[in-house]
């Protein structure tokens, strides 16, 4: 079992830019207590406000920023994007793009997808926080839309990462959101009776739809249930658990 202390990880794909901050945490690293421990990044948790703001400071010291450029949203499961010019906090959009140096985009999970996103072309950046509702809403190709309208992105300039989530084999749904998903998305379990949901997948595929070529796309290998003690599950954990943050931007 990989018991890893580091508090983040750095896709590869992302190497070839080192001026690109871009990394998912972990729950290691940080000072926060059972059932939040350790590196609870989330504010609306249960836990001590003051220790999600020390876990802050962490994560973003590992990563070499302030927590002061971080621009984040209080995210509602939808697909609204909101397009960033500099650090804030704003309520109500499950995506944020930007093309400002110096501002770090944030979004946090605890099963949910989180997907990063950079045009190497036109130097811009976007996180996208994908639960099943995002995804069916087409959360990632919308983004991607609007990055073109917004900066020219093209999906042959696009690097991405698809993050850390809940894995396909413990997303069980029922059939009314399975009903909302295509064959190639979704696997019936005849031993649970259940239908399973695979939200890396179906997420990945619309960056494959808007034209970004596999060898710039990465997708976690990792599970936010089977692998519990580097990650947090809000499912696993029955809603009382910490969150991780997925962040880029440029420096």
């Amino acid at each position: 079992m990989d018991k890893s202390p580091l508090s983040f990880h750095r896709p590869t794909v992302f190497n070839p830019f080192p001026q690109l901050i871009a990394a998912e945490s972990t729950r290691h690293g940080g000072i926060s207590q059972a059932p939040y421990q350790a590196l609870n990044l989330g504010k609306n948790t249960g836990d001590d406000p003051a220790n999600v703001q020390k876990n802050r400071h962490i994560f973003a010291s590992a990563l070499d920023f302030q927590p002061q450029q971080l621009a984040w949203s209080k995210q509602v499961h939808g697909a609204e994007i909101a397009l960033v010019r500099h650090a804030c906090a704003v309520e109500g959009y499950d995506a944020l793009i930007s093309n400002t140096p110096g501002v770090v985009l944030s979004v946090s999970v605890a099963d949910c997808t989180p997907i990063l996103v950079y045009d190497a072309k036109n130097r811009a950046v976007a996180a996208i926080h994908a639960g099943w509702r995002g995804t069916v809403a087409g959360i990632v190709y919308k983004t991607l839309e609007a990055m073109h309208l917004e900066f020219g992105t093209m999906g042959s300039d696009c690097y991405a990462w698809v993050g850390t989530c809940i894995d396909a084999c413990s997303y069980e749904v029922g059939d009314d959101v399975a009903g909302q998903f295509g064959a190639e998305h979704k696997q019936f379990d005849e031993s649970r009776g259940k239908f399973c949901v695979d939200l890396k997948k179906a997420n990945a595929d619309q960056l494959r739809a808007f034209g970004l070529p596999e060898a710039q796309l990465e997708i976690s290998p990792w599970s936010t249930v089977l692998h519990n003690h580097r990650y947090f599950s809000h499912r696993l954990e029955k809603g009382i658990t910490g969150r991780m943050n997925a962040v880029i931007g440029m420096r």
